[in-house]
């Protein structure tokens, strides 16, 4: 999917990196991913290839020592030089929600600063493409669920902060529902909420954030879930194949919920119901229309989890 639409594809991220603590030291999993051909042919189309890498290690590791700190970005500009990427998209902020960093004011802003000397770091490299250009960095933030933003929610102060060391926020406006609480996927009035915490009101002119509206990546799934309604929860994650098997099994009836702008249908197997929420062309053009009207960009988890004709809105 990747090479046969990348010329509708700005960046193309995949997910092969972990960096992790291991005894006293780092290291940098998942080179032996790294697919030559394939991102030599995604640059000669003209996408840029910016591989996702989680940051594992412990937090005290990364921002309190600070030789480890500078290890931690000598490992990945090194890995952008030595493979010739583009950049990286760098996901931190859930795990170091998970170990309570963001709970510690002192700790979270030493957390933004790693994020800010990394960006730097990328900055003052060179990518492949030319000299003129530099490395990217594109830091991945979580959407805001509640009315008043927690601790652990990356809000728009934190944005301003990042904004001239990043190249792009990409927001994960998905999976809001869970097994638990069955439903969409993404809240049409989730996203614009979301939007509106991190950049302000449309139009207020007093807003220092709105103006990094095109730096955000808006985050549209291309999967899917199957919630069990009966005996008991749970839910499992679905792909278009899922999809197109349950249309073909059941003959269900696609219903479209106004509140949330998403489709869904109700199907029956051995006496349990079930719920299926799945992207459709009408939910996704919605979606871009938002991302139009703020004047983001979009980012899709993840392309091949998707229906070909996806790709069509875009």
């Amino acid at each position: 999917m990747a090479k046969l639409f990348s010329a509708k594809l700005s960046h193309i991220s995949p997910v092969w990196y972990d960096l992790k603590s291991d005894g006293n030291q780092l290291v940098l999993e998942g080179n032996h991913n790294f697919d030559a051909r394939w991102v030599f042919e995604l640059q000669s189309n003209g996408s840029l290839v910016l591989p996702r890498v989680v940051l594992e290690a412990f937090p005290g590791a990364v921002l309190l020592n600070k030789k480890l700190r500078d290890k931690a970005i000598d490992l990945i500009v090194s890995e952008c030089r030595d493979k010739g990427y583009d950049g990286v998209v760098l996901e931190s902020w859930s795990r170091w929600a998970v170990y309570g960093v963001l709970d510690d004011q002192e700790l979270r802003n030493m957390a933004l600063q790693f994020v800010k000397l990394l960006g730097r770091a990328m900055h003052l490299t060179s990518s492949n493409l030319s000299t003129h250009h530099h490395l990217k960095l594109i830091y991945v933030i979580p959407a805001p669920r509640m009315k008043e933003l927690k601790d652990q929610d990356f809000g728009p102060e934190d944005l301003l902060q990042l904004a001239d060391s990043v190249d792009g926020f990409s927001l994960m406006t998905y999976d809001f529902s869970g097994p638990q609480n069955p439903g969409p996927s993404a809240p049409l009035s989730w996203i614009e909420h979301s939007l509106k915490t991190l950049l302000a009101a449309k139009g207020s002119a007093a807003s220092s954030s709105h103006g990094h509206s095109h730096m955000i990546f808006l985050g549209i799934n291309f999967y899917g879930n199957d919630f069990l309604l009966s005996k008991g929860s749970g839910a499992n994650a679905i792909t278009g194949t899922d999809f197109i098997h349950f249309l073909e099994k059941y003959n269900p009836s696609l219903q479209w919920d106004e509140k949330s702008s998403e489709h869904y249908f109700i199907y029956s197997d051995e006496g349990s119901r079930h719920a299926v929420f799945y992207p459709t062309l009408m939910s996704l053009s919605v979606r871009l229309g938002e991302a139009q009207d703020w004047g983001t960009g979009i980012s899709i988890w993840e392309i091949g989890q998707g229906l070909d004709y996806f790709f069509d809105v875009l």
